[in-house]
This record gives structure tokens, sequence and C-alpha cells, in this order.
């Protein structure tokens, strides 16, 4: 029997005179950290900086390192110190003061609004060293405003050395840069595609080849080629496969 949609859509489910008990419930963040972690191909965990460890790793193996995700929870800090190598460790320590004294001077209200991004190394059990993505967000603040717990998400880097330290906003196009060498922060240019270069990277994403898309799209081949030329100098890479990791991590597509 065929469902009506309306009903299908709105009634199926639909919860009504929840329990005091059922609503202290929303306190467990970490229930919707784990709900999303079980949902998204990257690497998740929650640093607690209080305790000054992780609160949280998700059982996605690209940040493991050949551990469990529990030995990695265990491990804490210690983690990095073992699989970050040791100029990168350098680096994590500036970045993360750079990180925090940019932090300090927002406003309260708007602090979780901002994320911190940026690449490293992390080698494994095998001495294989793997280039990744690091986003850090506030997840709570203290009643001061210090951030108390973050959580992380980890993703294979779509560059080819570490840095590329960045801060946005959400829901703007504000965007700092962090020279590394002098410790300041400078406003760039957000990258923007067209919306047929959008369309071009999509269908990429589904797998069409130039051929397909060009047919797709009622364009000449060589007009596709063109787009990912324009797509590849706006984003800075190289190939389609860093084009699409670039979109998806900078919420283009």
């Amino acid at each position: 029997m065929k469902t009506d949609i309306k009903t299908g859509l709105l009634t199926r489910n639909k919860i009504n005179n929840t329990a005091e008990a059922d609503r202290l419930q929303q306190l467990d963040y970490l229930e919707a950290i784990r709900s999303f972690a079980r949902l998204t191909y990257e690497s998740i965990y929650v640093i607690d900086y209080e305790k000054m460890g992780f609160e949280y790793v998700s059982e996605n193996p690209l940040f493991l390192c050949g551990y469990t995700a529990q030995e990695v929870l265990a491990l804490g800090y210690e983690f990095y110190f073992r699989h970050v190598p040791e100029a990168d460790l350098q680096m994590l320590a500036t970045i993360n003061q750079a990180g925090f004294d940019f932090f300090d001077k927002i406003p309260h209200g708007e602090r979780k609004e901002y994320t911190i991004t940026y690449d490293f190394h992390l080698i494994n059990k095998d001495d294989k060293a793997l280039l990744i993505n690091h986003k850090l967000t506030p997840l709570l603040l203290t009643g001061e405003g210090k951030m108390w717990k973050a959580v992380c998400v980890v993703s294979i880097s779509h560059q080819r050395q570490a840095g590329n330290v960045f801060i946005s906003r959400q829901g703007s196009d504000q965007l700092w840069q962090l020279d590394i060498e002098t410790l300041a922060w400078r406003k760039v240019v957000k990258p923007q595609l067209s919306q047929r270069e959008i369309e071009v990277l999509q269908l990429h994403a589904q797998g069409l080849t130039i051929n397909q898309i060009a047919e797709k799209i009622f364009v000449s081949p060589d007009t596709v080629k063109y787009y990912r030329r324009r797509i590849f100098e706006r984003l800075n890479v190289s190939n389609i496969a860093e084009a699409l990791a670039h979109a998806v991590n900078s919420k283009m597509i």
C-alpha cells in the first residue's frame, strides 16, 4: 500500500509529551558526537582542556595510526608525541599559541562560530607519514569564555606540505591565514567558484567523465576542460582529486 507522502514524513515518528528524564539526555552531547561519527568518513575526536586529554575518539582508522579508538583515548596527548614528527610538533605548538591568542580577542558570545584548520603529518606504526587536515572548533566554553572542550575533525589533506593554517567564521566569508614565521594573522580572500564550476565539480564527484559532464550540461568537452582549469587556478590545486577534497573541506559542494 502506497504511503501518503505528508503522513510518511511528518507523522511516522512524531514525539509528544517528552518526560523530564528524556529532556536531560540533551545534556549528553557525546551521544550527538557518536551519532555524527557513524555518518561521516572523517575521524572525530573531542579534546578536554580541563583534563588535557581526549574525551572521545571515533573508530575511523585514519586518525588511529593502527591503534584502537580506546587505546588512542587512553594515550591522549601522548598520541601526538608518539606519532607526529618533531618538526610538525613544534609547528603545532606554535599554531596552538597563535590560535588561542586570536581566540582570546573574539567576543565571548561569538567564540563558538570560529574554526581553525591546518595540516600536519601522522606517522603510523609502519613508520609511514600521512598528511592530514585537522579542523578544531569549540564545543563547550567555561563561564569566563575559555575553551573547555573542542571537537576535532580529521581528513586526508589535499595539500603537499604541513602548515596551511586558517581560521574561518561560520556563516561568513571571513578568513584569516597565519604566517607561521611572524605569527601574524592576515585576512585573505576566500576562494569563490561560479555556479557552473560548482556544477562541474559535483558531477565529477558523482564519477562522471569529462565527456559525460559535457553531455549533461550541454557544452563541449573542451569547455568542461576550461572549467576544470579555472577551478584548479581558483583553488590552487593541480588535479581533480585535490579540487574535490578542497571543495568538500571548504563546504563549497
